[in-house]
């Protein structure tokens, strides 16, 4: 079986990796894939968030397997894995050269996510020059958008001269993400109807696209 290897990437903290992380891996499953996790952040968050979900959901959790490991066995996980996925997703850690490095070069696509802020748009620059030392391609997904952010124009035309794809799908800065993982769940079952299931649909179907 030849998976679908995404890195989702950011050095900066805080942008949200293991919450897209965690909604797109439920995503995919939802769309009938079978999808493992790597957990190479050191915090381990995504695989907390795992054991909650087997506690809570048992068998209706199926379908996704998460593992946690150190940053340098990544590489041979992740290969292992792809032998038996239709998708691997890599949650990289921030802050940690080597460890992002051997993430970004195991992938066919690496997500980055940035919430649309300066700081934060500026920060962003280092994964993406990864991504293109590593010959990855990437996709920036503006996450944590408010409704009305007067920013985001400007913050666009800023990424816009990094020269990356950026995602049309958005993600908004709603409770039910957080709401939902402290259920050990996704949006998509804990709210199914609602604009941020649809908003993780939109994202899901784009990066496969993007990854193909």
């Amino acid at each position: 079986m030849a998976a679908k290897i995404l890195t989702v990437a950011q050095q900066k903290g805080g942008a949200g990796k293991t919450t897209i992380t965690a909604h797109l891996a439920v995503a995919f499953t939802a769309a009938k894939k079978s999808v493992a996790v790597v957990d190479i952040d050191p915090q381990q968050s995504l695989a907390m968030w795992y054991r909650l979900r087997a506690e809570r959901l048992g068998d209706a959790g199926a379908g996704l397997l998460v593992s946690a490991v150190k940053g340098w066995r990544s590489r041979a996980e992740v290969e292992k894995l792809a032998r038996d996925h239709d998708i691997v997703l890599i949650d990289s850690p921030p802050h940690a050269e080597t460890e992002a490095k051997i993430a970004v070069r195991s992938a066919n696509l690496v997500i980055v996510p940035v919430q649309p802020s300066p700081m934060d748009v500026w920060a962003t620059k280092p994964t993406l020059e990864l991504a293109q030392q590593e010959k990855v391609p990437a996709i920036l997904v503006l996450n944590r958008v408010p409704p009305r952010a007067n920013l985001i124009d400007e913050m666009l035309a800023e990424i816009q001269t990094y020269g990356a794809k950026i995602a049309k799908a958005r993600i908004g800065n709603r409770v039910a993400f957080a709401s939902a993982l402290a259920e050990g769940r996704a949006v998509g079952e804990f709210q199914p109807r609602g604009q941020a299931a649809s908003e993780i649909r939109a994202l899901a179907k784009e990066v496969l696209r993007a990854a193909s």
